[in-house]
């Protein structure tokens, strides 16, 4: 197979050959930077499409590649999905795996949070320079990088300290690169142009100044640039003395510094998640309007719309219409339903466990939960086995053509949908604790005290 690269450290003249040559398919397989999504870039017949560290790609960016790949196979790498894509995979609209075995002899990054601290930076640059290995110092300004600069080598003389950041001279940057591989400079002072793909083992102390500034994923990505090999990493995440941070980079920093385990990349991605929102999937636009239907509903709709653009290919035609999912049936009753954050400790697991009580179909798969509930967690709390019992009784009002049960005053009244009678094949046992009229059946709760989520389960079993 023929292999090029392309990207803007080839010359004019090289890049014009390449790009004719995938004009006319002579070459197999291109490697690129972004410069792949410019306009004059004409693929032959694309027919696979892998992008690595997705995260650095933007919305307009995916756009463009949305246009390239109509029908083209796509695998997306990233060790931390932004929103957006990582809300696609858990709605089911993209297929996700996950690696979460470390390579051997890797150890977890040790990390801190602090103020701007001149006395802590020169003490980590001197303990990994006398341990013979090199340090990132991130400042992501390039406006003031020079002044960062001189501090540093005022603060550490004994340091041999360079610069490189993306408006840089590519021969400039380049020779930088490849005197830090060298090991002939010591501090490698930065933009967040060392995000992804560098890989030094020698390089294993970071600093990263105003982090508060950086997004969680920037901040996870940068700190995965150190402790590469088999020594132990530090990272140093410092915000401005005295400054008074923002709510949402509280929460940046808090999460970075206590998901310090290998593999923390899919639990930071939840919680980035959590902080700003899924955003627009169908637009590009980063937040769209969930919030005006609700979340829950929202991720019902583009589940509903997922199956039925799935079941129109798998049948070649129009889908099959399904029975209405238990979701669609509102069921308000006064009942603590929730599952506890000390019986399930891990919010990664909840948001899962709960995602599929949504997908619950049958009666059959409560008790299978339930029994998985207690095989994994432990005797379940009654806030849980309150859950479990709305759930069942959603599944069997869909069952019966029930459109909501609600309580009112001392009834809890089932209304029926249209065409539906309200005494149709109920059976005589449940009609002793309930009246009936026009499209509603009424359960006399004060009369039927605790027993009356039994009597409500037998009534709905009664209509079906």
């Amino acid at each position: 197979m023929k292999v090029e690269m392309l990207s803007r450290f080839r010359a004019d003249g090289e890049q014009k050959a390449i790009i004719e040559a995938l004009k006319d398919g002579s070459v197999d397989i291109c490697i690129g930077t972004h410069r792949l999504l410019q306009r004059d870039v004409i693929f032959r017949n694309l027919g696979l499409v892998i992008v690595d560290e997705e995260q650095r790609f933007g919305v307009g960016h995916k756009e463009r590649l949305k246009q390239l790949r109509e029908e083209v196979d796509v695998l997306t790498m990233t060790a931390t999905p932004i929103p957006r894509t990582l809300h696609m995979a858990l709605v089911g609209v993209r297929d996700m795996s996950t690696l979460e075995t470390p390579p051997e002899e890797r150890l977890p990054i040790k990390t801190y949070v602090a103020e701007y601290s001149e006395p802590l930076i020169r003490e980590a640059i001197i303990r990994e320079m006398e341990r013979n290995g090199q340090i990132f110092f991130v400042h992501n300004r390039v406006e003031t990088i020079a002044h960062v600069a001189h501090k540093l080598r005022e603060l550490v003389p004994e340091a041999n300290t360079a610069i490189a950041h993306g408006q840089m001279d590519e021969e400039d940057l380049e020779i930088t690169m490849i005197d830090f591989a060298e090991g002939k400079v010591d501090v490698l002072l930065c933009t967040t142009i060392i995000e992804s793909g560098l890989d030094m083992p020698n390089a294993n102390t970071l600093i990263v100044n105003d982090a508060d500034r950086l997004g969680l994923a920037q901040l996870y990505q940068l700190r995965g640039r150190v402790g590469r090999g088999g020594n132990r990493a530090y990272a140093y995440f410092l915000h401005s003395k005295g400054k008074r941070l923002t709510p949402a980079a509280e929460k940046r920093l808090q999460t970075i510094f206590e998901a310090s385990e290998l593999g923390a990349g899919f639990r930071i991605a939840m919680k980035d998640l959590e902080i700003r929102g899924a955003g627009n999937l169908l637009g590009p636009e980063q937040s769209g309007h969930i919030a005006a239907v609700g979340f829950g509903l929202y991720c019902q709709l583009l589940t509903e719309a997922v199956q039925e653009m799935k079941a129109k290919q798998e049948g070649g035609g129009e889908a099959t219409p399904k029975a209405m999912p238990a979701a669609t049936v509102t069921v308000d009753l006064p009942l603590s339903a929730y599952i506890p954050e000390d019986y399930v400790t891990d919010p990664t697991t909840r948001v899962a466990l709960y995602q599929r009580l949504a997908r619950i179909s049958s009666t059959g798969e409560v008790e299978e939960l339930r029994q998985e509930f207690r095989d994994r967690f432990g005797e379940l709390p009654s806030s849980l086995q309150n859950l479990l019992y709305l759930v069942r009784v959603k599944v069997t009002a869909t069952q019966a053509g029930v459109r909501s049960i609600t309580k009112e005053d001392s009834q809890i009244v089932i209304k029926l949908t249209e065409g539906h009678e309200p005494m149709a094949g109920r059976t005589g046992s449940a009609a002793r604790w309930c009246t009936s009229e026009a499209g509603r059946v009424q359960l006399d709760a004060k009369r039927l005290g605790s027993k009356w989520q039994q009597a409500l389960e037998e009534t709905l079993a009664g209509l079906i």
